[in-house]
């Protein structure tokens, strides 16, 4: 008996560890979806432009979506994106068919030139507000000490009224 008892408080412990933990990781959305989701719940788009082969992306992944502040964040305040800049499906928005353009051995797809203003680095993240009018690309690797100020300048409406300068100088960091 004790040690049926002792299994099911182990059972009970991971079980619930493992819900815990899935609640702090981010739900990756669509394109198409997080759209959808954002025009019947209005939310602001966070978009993590990628591709396969970036070293920079899969280490942003790890230090700064991985982090469970900034996951929660995140996921309390925007749709997040995953969208790889290399995808060769097709892609409907604001009234135009985005496509791959193939390039050599790779290629580009046209929304992810159009979301960085055809600067395509990688990663960038793109901040898209609920009417789907881009914010602001900003481009390169964040950790999650450097993302966490602009997702909430971004998401806490700053910068609509407060220069990043200043909103830097008050910022503390929750991390």
């Amino acid at each position: 008996m004790k040690k049926l008892m002792k299994n099911l408080f182990v059972y009970l412990i991971l079980i619930l560890s493992g819900s815990i933990v899935h609640a702090q990781e981010i739900e990756w959305l669509s394109f198409e979806e997080a759209v959808a989701k954002s025009k019947e719940e209005p939310r602001k788009l966070l978009i993590d432009i990628y591709t396969d082969w970036c070293g920079w992306c899969k280490k942003m992944d790890r230090d700064a979506y991985a982090n469970t502040h900034v996951a929660e964040y995140i996921s309390k305040n925007f749709y997040a994106v995953k969208f790889n800049a290399e995808q060769t499906e097709s892609i409907e928005f604001d009234g135009h068919t985005f496509k791959f353009i193939p390039q050599g051995k790779r290629g580009v797809h046209e929304l992810a030139a159009a979301l960085t203003n055809n600067k395509l680095s990688y990663p960038t993240t793109v901040f898209m507000d609920e009417n789907l009018r881009i914010i602001q690309p900003i481009p390169g690797y964040m950790n999650a000490k450097s993302l966490d100020p602009i997702l909430k300048y971004i998401g806490g409406d700053k910068f609509k009224n407060t220069k990043w300068e200043d909103f830097q100088k008050n910022y503390q960091s929750s991390l």
